[in-house]
């Protein structure tokens, strides 16, 4: 056994150090799991050139990259934001009801599939994004087009 006591901090802390000027000021998007699950592809759709930047600093900074790449993170994040804003504008009731299912399923996307297929259509309706799965086969239909889906309710 050993003599030392435990001690427990319940202490928050706070680094009050600003930030550099020459990096740009950005509000946490402040979403849960679910709703960036349910805008994720759209995210990645419309953010691509600014993940890949970040991406890029990531590899090129040798594992500093949480420092050096502040500033490329802030655009991903700015761009993430808008893109779940415009969702917000224009496809809401969609929205809701898609990220509503992920909530209560798990975040299982294969459950989902119906208010999924209204999400997208009316995304890529009113905002020109189109979910497109990364690294899908080019001679296969992706999943969430399929003309047979399994699906695990009626929502």
């Amino acid at each position: 056994m050993s003599a030392r006591q435990p001690r427990f901090n319940q202490q928050v802390l706070l680094d009050t150090t600003p930030l550099p000027d020459d990096i740009p000021k950005v509000s946490e998007i402040g979403a849960s799991s679910a709703p960036l699950l349910s805008a994720s592809y759209f995210i990645g759709a419309r953010c691509k050139p600014y993940n890949d930047d970040y991406m890029v600093c990531k590899t090129e900074s040798n594992g500093r990259g949480e420092i050096d790449c502040l500033k490329e993170g802030r655009k991903v994040t700015r761009c993430a934001a808008s893109v779940l804003e415009d969702i917000n504008k224009s496809c809401l009731e969609e929205f809701r009801r898609h990220w509503a299912c992920l909530e209560q399923n798990n975040q299982q996307l294969w459950q989902c599939r119906r208010p999924e297929t209204k999400l997208n259509a009316c995304v890529f309706d009113k905002l020109t994004l189109e979910k497109t799965i990364p690294g899908t086969p080019e001679n296969e239909t992706p999943v969430h087009l399929r003309k047979r889906q399994i699906y695990s309710q009626n929502w």
